[in-house]
């Protein structure tokens, strides 16, 4: 009777594990059966991350938003604001969107985060945390020094105002 028993829930098992596997090679093609416009539009939603993620779950959308550059484009804007004249040289050098924002997008983060001031009370080196340290022209490292020295005269202005 434990025989049986036992029988029994390996068989259960199994079919649990069938049923799942066949749920999900119909859900796979159901996904690869929308049209093309439809996945496009979907995928258009989604930020870098997700787009990231996304093209790793089926090799058909892998190659579809790897080879579709309107995907890149908006998030290659969006990092304009802070990355401006190096997305701009990349447009003039003919890279694609998704290779000027492979580029620009780790870079645009650490620069903002310089420009933004959150690294402005750093007495030393040491303090520094490795992350941000992500090599940067001597023209992006310029602009983090003018917003420094514009901060710096700011703060100054404020403490002459209050004496």
């Amino acid at each position: 009777m434990q025989n049986n028993a036992k029988r029994n829930n390996n068989s259960r098992v199994s079919d649990i594990e069938l049923n799942s596997v066949d749920a999900e090679e119909s859900q796979n093609k159901f996904f690869e059966q929308l049209p093309p416009e439809v996945t496009l539009c979907i995928f258009s939603w989604l930020d870098v991350q997700s787009l990231c993620r996304v093209s790793m779950t089926f090799r058909s959308w892998n190659q579809k938003i790897r080879a579709n550059d309107s995907l890149w484009k908006p998030h290659c804007l969006a990092l304009r604001a802070v990355c401006k004249r190096e997305i701009d040289d990349d447009l003039k050098s003919g890279y694609s969107w998704r290779d000027i924002l492979r580029r620009n997008y780790q870079k645009s983060k650490v620069k903002l985060e310089w420009l933004s001031g959150r690294y402005s009370n750093i007495s030393s080196p040491i303090n520094l945390p490795e992350k941000i340290m992500y090599p940067m022209d001597a023209e992006t490292w310029g602009e983090i020094l003018e917003a420094e020295l514009k901060r710096c005269k700011n703060h100054k202005d404020l403490i002459v105002l209050r004496v």
